[in-house]
């Protein structure tokens, strides 16, 4: 069953539906479960959307949980560098490439790879799945989203990209800032965790929403330096 709440939607829906943006078409890499799905409004007005998930458990929920829905396409891969098989490393709700030297579970949360948690996948080159019509795109890949945009064919208005959060900042931020520079986006505005980009040419960034932006990056950089205030035991009374 969808949730049609009002109080569910996700920030980036509210923002686009304020701006009246039009979004035929969606995607979503990196999905983990259906209900926390960053583009579940959309599918919810009957937008159709592709799911990009590779771990098995998640997979399953969502062929259950869309069991119906026509306006969906699921592909059980994950996104890479090349065509083939890929280890991903798994602790609680993430999900990461573990050949990746920088993740959030390994930076905020301090985990140890086990071999016993990993699984091999089907990966693949996102053009190789890209339609080349995409208003829309939400990535979250713990740490490999370099590698959407890396062969992405669409040039979508709007792009949701994991790039921060708590003390973990995307080990690719540089590549991913050059090709939006590149390809002509914007940075619109950011949440805990994601940066959104909008391509110029369809959507304009007002002031006030430059201020947020301000705002925003100042209260994340605050919450970056609680790593470094910390008191060393040294300094502690006991």
């Amino acid at each position: 069953m969808l949730d049609n709440s009002k109080s569910s939607e996700k920030l980036i829906f509210r923002k686009v539906s304020d701006r009246h943006i039009s979004i035929k078409k969606l995607c979503e890499v990196g999905v983990y479960l259906p209900h926390t799905s960053n583009i579940l409004d959309f599918i919810n007005e009957g937008k159709e959307a592709i799911l990009v998930e590779p771990e098995p458990k998640s997979i399953q929920a969502i062929e259950v949980y869309f069991k119906g829905n026509t306006n969906i396409t699921l592909i059980p891969v994950a996104i890479y560098s090349y065509n083939g098989r890929l280890t991903l490393s798994q602790t609680g709700a993430s999900t990461f490439v573990t050949e990746l030297s920088k993740s959030p579970a390994l930076i905020n949360d301090n985990y140890k790879i086990e071999d016993k948690k990993n699984i091999d996948v089907a990966c693949k080159l996102f053009s190789e799945i890209d339609p080349e019509d995409i208003d829309l795109i939400s990535i979250d890949t713990e740490g490999s989203e370099w590698y959407v945009l890396l062969t992405m064919i669409s040039r979508p208005k709007v792009i949701s990209i994991e790039t921060h959060g708590k003390y973990y900042l995307n080990p690719f931020l540089v590549e991913i800032k050059q090709w939006m520079r590149l390809n002509n986006y914007a940075i619109w505005f950011k949440d805990g965790s994601d940066s959104v980009y909008a391509r110029k040419d369809a959507i304009k960034v007002r002031k006030i929403e430059k201020l947020q932006l301000q705002l925003t990056n100042f209260s994340l950089w605050l919450s970056s330096l609680k790593k470094y205030l910390k008191p060393s035991r040294w300094m502690r009374v006991s």
